[in-house]
């Protein structure tokens, strides 16, 4: 399900697509509902916060940006495990996506640091 990219901007939009992927599975109840709509926006905003991160206009507005990226990687996982917790045959599947995030946060925790340190 998860194709691993080395390009950021690719590899955030193929999150976002597999997550959107992902979220289609999950029926919709009441339940489910606002766990979807929550996850939507968290998963997507990674790439776009991350594609207003590349172009900033300084350093300390790229770091603010990457750190909302950040957030919303943190905040990705924390709906994913609600949903597998919720529908736990979507388990194997969810697993995966809770990878990548934890890989993309280690990332970008990295460029930050890296950033930081260069200020």
């Amino acid at each position: 399900m998860i194709n691993i990219q080395y390009n950021l901007s690719e590899r955030t939009l193929i999150f976002s697509e597999n997550s959107i992927d992902f979220i289609k599975k999950v029926p919709q109840n009441i339940i489910n509902n606002p766990l979807i709509s929550q996850l939507v926006r968290a998963a997507t905003s990674i790439g776009a916060n991350y594609s207003e991160a590349d172009e900033a206009g300084s350093k300390k507005d790229f770091v603010n940006k990457m750190y909302i990226a950040k957030k919303e990687i943190k905040e990705t996982r924390y709906w994913l495990q609600l949903i597998i917790h919720t529908i736990p045959s979507l388990k194997e599947d969810g697993n995966k996506l809770l990878e990548e995030a934890r890989q993309l946060n280690l990332i970008f925790s990295a460029i930050i640091n890296k950033t930081k340190s260069n200020q």
